[in-house]
């Protein structure tokens, strides 16, 4: 197992700049997830690690080591890619084995790393298959295995469940987490799918251009984005936004004021921002009550779409200041139709604000 500690890493591709000063520091045993959307400079930062891209500026250690310039065999890592990258014409045990032959291992050592990762896996009925004949999820095991055998330090995973259907990589979110406790080796897994990561990581790293927005134990940045950027990633449905006006503010609660004309407290620390400032509100789907009639703090839109999903209703509604229609998770008995106008209760402590540059504003207890 080992630890790893990124100063200041750059990467270029020529003029074109991807990555712009990462700092970061993974702990041994830590199942670290790298996530944003396409083209933050996740993967370029995890091939950055792994040594198949050079680094432009910065350093990388791994361990005990610094291997900036030290080639991928040697730096103590196995890479698990989105392709699965296994040779069409060599058996599963053989692809599993074939790193270890490379290295010059010793028949009996191959057969027993690849019999202990085969039962790890619970793969040993498809040793001495080709990968043609194996579904998706028994490629993703049999690559994963030809990593466990070289047991690495540290496992770097690139969007290894992609290529699944949506019930194969529920099962195979599983599998990794259990792996990972089995294993407690150090983990570095790269997703463009934040349920990914909020399921598997310890700890997520939130990358956005090429720059680290916030790491942080899945859950904490859940109820404590540090911006407007996090707090719409982390989440399903993400979090929804509102353009409105700081109305007044002192260090327990804020004031602010909807296009529509409603007023809502907000309890945040919104002291060091002026009345008539420019600033977003925002309120996860989840906290949000939907009903008929008016109630307590709120306002009204009208709904576009239901989408009945058995034990819950999404309802997207249209409301004065939102780029885009609010997602509202309802009760499956929601009597809200398609057409209705919906009034929209959102408790203060359930709501997060932030300032024109996008920073949240502290949220307060009660």
């Amino acid at each position: 197992m080992a630890n790893l500690l990124i100063q200041g890493l750059r990467k270029s591709f020529g003029e074109v700049h991807v990555l712009h000063g990462i700092d970061l520091e993974i702990a041994d045993g830590e199942f670290v997830v790298f996530v944003g959307p396409s083209g933050c400079g996740k993967s370029t930062l995890l091939r950055c690690i792994a040594g198949l891209e050079d680094i432009t500026a910065g350093d990388l250690r791994i361990g005990s080591e610094w291997v900036n310039d030290v080639p991928p065999s040697k730096r103590g890592i196995a890479m698990v890619f989105q392709s699965y990258a296994l040779y069409p014409h060599m058996s599963v045990a053989q692809n599993m084995a074939f790193g270890l032959k490379l290295a010059g291992k010793s028949k009996e050592q191959i057969n027993a790393a690849v019999q202990h990762a085969a039962q790890i896996l619970q793969i040993e009925h498809l040793l001495e298959r080709k990968p043609r004949a194996l579904s998706g999820g028994q490629r993703q095991r049999v690559a994963i295995g030809r990593a466990i055998v070289r047991t690495p330090g540290v496992f770097l995973f690139d969007e290894p469940l992609s290529n699944l259907d949506a019930s194969l990589r529920v099962q195979m979110r599983v599998e990794l987490a259990q792996l990972h406790k089995q294993l407690k080796t150090t983990m570095i897994y790269v997703t463009h799918d934040q349920v990914e990561a909020m399921t598997l990581a310890n700890r997520i790293v939130v990358l956005n251009a090429g720059r680290i927005e916030q790491t942080g134990a899945p859950m904490d940045l859940y109820h404590h984005p540090v911006n407007l950027f996090v707090a719409g990633f982390i989440g399903s449905p993400k979090m929804n936004f509102l353009n409105a006006v700081l109305m007044s503010a002192t260090p327990q609660q804020a004031v602010v004021k909807l296009a529509d004309g409603a007023t809502l407290q907000v309890q945040a620390d919104a002291s060091a921002a002026t009345a008539g400032d420019k600033v977003t509100l925002g309120f996860r789907p989840e906290h949000v009550g939907a009903t008929a009639e008016p109630q307590g703090q709120g306002f009204a839109g009208q709904v576009r779409v239901a989408e009945h999903l058995g034990d819950s209703t999404f309802l997207y509604v249209a409301v004065p200041g939102a780029d885009t229609d609010l997602v509202i998770r309802a009760d499956a008995d929601n009597p809200l139709q398609v057409g209705a106008t919906a009034h929209l209760g959102v408790p203060a402590a359930r709501c997060y604000l932030f300032d024109a540059a996008g920073r949240a504003f502290t949220r307060t207890a009660a």
